[in-house]
């Protein structure tokens, strides 16, 4: 059986790098025409001109603490904030809600949220059953999920969460291929099947996601008889990246251009550094440039081994938003970058936040190749005017500072 969902998966890297830049001044056209709220950003912008990732870098990121606001305030003429392309009725079926609350459109394409991949490559194959343990309501992941395994072309017994016996019973009397959930729940019904003696021998896989996937978990899910795997995704862009059966970093989807950039601006950082993952998707309903996940990673080298040719990530590494408050006053990683952005001899800056509760300190670790008297100095006055706090500053040699994507570290003591 073909290992691959599908030849876009083998294609070069020249190929698909070549068929994502051709397709993205169009969507930048179609954005800017048809999504008010990328009419306003992108005002200015020549579509016709976004066609290299030099010029995407360029184009302003979208967060979601952003489109969380322009929901807020637009809530009455635009439900989602002007970003959504199509308004109710056929075209969108269903319309989710996350916590914010950040409302989220489905359209009508066969596996809206490109989520069919992250199966195929989890071990699911057409004819097969799967069950289904994420949301149904409120929020999309079950809808994510099971629209990718009925494109992929299985039954979908949706479970949904809670009920863990009665998850356990459906189980032993349907026999299905595989789990689709979190991961703790999945533990939790296994540990139950085993406490009532309902044996599931014909759960053998399952694409997890929505939670950390530790080594050990996956091992203790092995031991069991089921292969797990994770994929990473989001309810605003769908698929993003997905494990292999090589395990060895998460491959990105097809239908997505990534970058990862520094936390706190939009400037991409050399591959293998630490940054925050920005996607712009091509999915025509809800059009996202540039849209900072907040969510940090970092490029791995080569190719993964199974033969998929996408670039690899090395999955979740954490939160890129590390504003804090010092001295009542909040530092964010953007204030960070601007000071560093003012002295072409700095590479890399960090901000190191530590004392203890009301007696707070802020160093500065800079890395330069330039000693040079008077820079430690500048470099204080322009933390002041731009923060209103006083630090001190460290210089270090380049490659002195850990690469984990921290922009501001919070090393304060709160016992």
């Amino acid at each position: 059986m073909n290992p691959f969902y599908d030849a876009l998966e083998t294609r070069s890297t020249e190929e698909r790098e070549a068929a994502l830049l051709a397709a993205l001044p169009g969507q930048v056209a179609h954005a800017q025409q048809h999504a008010p709220a990328f009419a306003q950003i992108l005002a200015g912008v020549d579509a016709a001109r976004i066609g290299t990732r030099e010029a995407l870098a360029r184009l302003p990121v979208t967060r979601k603490h952003e489109l969380l606001e322009r929901q807020s305030a637009e809530r009455e003429q635009h439900l989602f904030g002007g970003f959504a392309t199509q308004g109710f009725g056929a075209a969108m079926p269903r319309v989710f809600a996350s916590p914010g609350p950040l409302y989220e459109p489905e359209g009508v394409r066969p596996d809206y949220w490109r989520m069919a991949r992250a199966l195929y490559a989890a071990g699911f194959r057409p004819g097969e059953l799967v069950h289904n343990c994420f949301s149904y309501h409120f929020v999309p992941a079950g809808s994510m999920m099971e629209s990718g395994a009925l494109a992929l072309g299985c039954t979908v017994f949706p479970g949904g969460t809670g009920q863990t016996e009665q998850q356990a019973q459906a189980m032993a009397h349907m026999r299905p291929a595989g789990y689709i959930g979190t991961p703790s729940f999945l533990k939790l019904i296994l540990e139950k099947a085993a406490e009532l003696h309902l044996p599931l021998p014909s759960l053998t896989k399952a694409l997890l996601s929505a939670e950390a996937f530790p080594p050990s978990l996956r091992d203790w899910f092995a031991e069991r008889g089921v292969a797990g795997y994770q994929c990473y995704g989001t309810a605003d862009l769908g698929l993003i990246a997905y494990e292999t059966a090589a395990r060895e970093g998460l491959v990105l989807d097809e239908g997505v251009i990534v970058e990862i950039v520094r936390p706190g601006t939009g400037d991409p950082v050399p591959d293998g550094e630490v940054g925050e993952l920005v996607v712009t998707t091509l999915n025509p309903d809800y059009p996202l440039i540039r849209f900072g996940t907040g969510d940090l990673s970092a490029v791995l080298p080569g190719h993964c081994p199974t033969g998929r040719t996408n670039t690899r990530i090395k999955g979740w590494m954490g939160r890129a938003d590390q504003t804090t408050k010092v001295r009542g006053l909040f530092v964010h990683p953007g204030q960070v970058a601007a000071v560093a952005a003012r002295f072409p001899q700095v590479q890399r800056a960090r901000l190191v936040v530590s004392g203890e509760m009301a007696n707070d300190q802020m160093l500065l670790q800079v890395e330069t190749l330039e000693t040079a008297s008077g820079l430690a100095e500048r470099l204080q006055d322009t933390v002041r005017e731009l923060t209103k706090l006083r630090c001190e500053v460290q210089l270090v040699a380049p490659g002195s500072l850990p690469n984990d994507g921290k922009v501001i570290e919070d090393a304060r003591s709160y016992r």
